[in-house]
């Protein structure tokens, strides 16, 4: 592998790419503890906790990320993180606002859609129900 200054880092969430860009450090929380990869360091695959996900630019500007549980492969100078939910923030602060409303919004959208969910399966069973009783 040749030496880098910098690595190609892929922030992908299910429905579309929340981040395609380089980066010189990035920092994360895996299940055994945080963590920091530089363009040289040695290719593996971890697990991601929800946590905050930052990057840094060779620009110098630092990225934050508040993610949900996630993937992260790094191979030779790229890296690709697969999340569930994240989001993008201007800093700490404000991530923490942003992470809390988009997260608990679709928190609340999940829950809606078991309960719809449940409810045609109940009526679903209620109607084989009705097709197994023999007719008077």
């Amino acid at each position: 592998m040749n030496i880098s200054a910098d690595m190609q880092v892929t922030l992908r969430l299910p429905t579309h790419t929340l981040f395609a860009g380089r980066a010189t450090k990035l920092f994360a929380v895996a299940q055994n503890g945080s963590f920091g990869i530089l363009p040289n360091h040695i290719d593996f695959v971890t697990a991601l906790v929800p946590s905050v996900l930052t990057l840094q630019t060779p620009e110098a500007e630092e990225l934050v990320f508040g993610i949900d549980e996630g993937l992260l492969v790094k191979k030779g100078h790229t890296i690709d993180v697969a999340v569930r939910r994240g989001v993008i923030g201007n800093d700490l602060t404000s991530l923490r606002e942003t992470v809390s409303e988009t997260f608990v919004d679709m928190d609340e959208n999940e829950r809606m859609a078991r309960s719809a969910l449940s409810r045609l399966e109940a009526n679903m069973v209620r109607s084989f129900a009705k097709l197994r009783r023999p007719k008077p």
